[in-house]
């Protein structure tokens, strides 16, 4: 097995058996707060303007996510895992739209297997893939950090390339400091802000226990999170 660390959001090349695309503060975070709050799926929109498009098909749903970090009017839950924890959501479907991890996931389809994760699945994401890898044509496993320039993607990316190699050189309280220190997360701890909850970077800078990890999928050519429990 091979495995690549990228950082940004694409376009990836079609090169490799797994992507998994990473999203720390705060996507793939409150991906995964949804699902362990019931949610069924989770829809991956590229724009707003997508978003809005798909509810119509999907009239049960919620739409979540942010435009710069910021909630999006008509939306009816922000990229919050703070507040996703205190949602109603269990049994709905979710349409996320955001600006780095979303995007990511939409340009990284073209792989034989596709994961979503913030650092609080990392470790049962990197573990599932190990069990895959026997069975992967293109042995290229390529870890995306999708914030090209903070280190908080990349030193989730880092530690599961840790997991992966079975090093296990970066521990799990190093790379909450990495998160915790990096550029994104500074605006959460702004008394400035207070459009950015402090509380948020406390779900993302922890691993949380759960026994699924979250695949992409497509249906009719629309990206879909699923919840795949190991």
């Amino acid at each position: 097995m091979r495995i690549e660390i990228v950082q940004g959001s694409g376009p990836f090349a079609p090169d490799a058996g797994v992507h998994v695309v990473i999203d720390v503060i705060r996507a793939f975070t409150v991906a995964q707060v949804a699902f362990m709050g019931g949610a069924s799926e989770i829809v991956l929109a590229r724009d707003k303007e997508q978003a809005f498009a798909l509810r119509e098909v999907w009239t049960d749903s919620l739409l979540a996510g942010e435009i710069d970090g910021l909630a999006v009017p008509g939306f009816d839950l922000d990229n919050s895992p703070a507040r996703m924890a205190k949602a109603d959501v269990a049994g709905k479907s979710i349409i996320q739209m955001t600006t780095n991890g979303v995007k990511a996931a939409v340009q990284a389809l073209f792989a034989e297997h596709v994961f979503v994760t913030g650092f609080s699945n990392a470790r049962q994401t990197a573990l599932f893939v190990q069990t895959i890898e026997k069975k992967l044509k293109r042995p290229l496993v390529r870890l995306i950090a999708s914030h090209a320039t903070s280190d908080d993607d990349l030193a989730c990316a880092e530690y599961m390339e840790s997991i992966l190699t079975e090093r296990q050189s970066f521990s799990a309280e190093a790379v909450a400091a990495r998160i915790r220190a990096s550029d994104v997360a500074q605006k959460f701890f702004d008394p400035a802000r207070p459009e950015f909850d402090a509380e948020d970077i406390d779900w993302c800078a922890r691993e949380i226990s759960c026994s699924f990890v979250m695949r992409v999928t497509q249906r009719s050519e629309i990206p879909i999170v699923e919840r795949v429990d190991v």
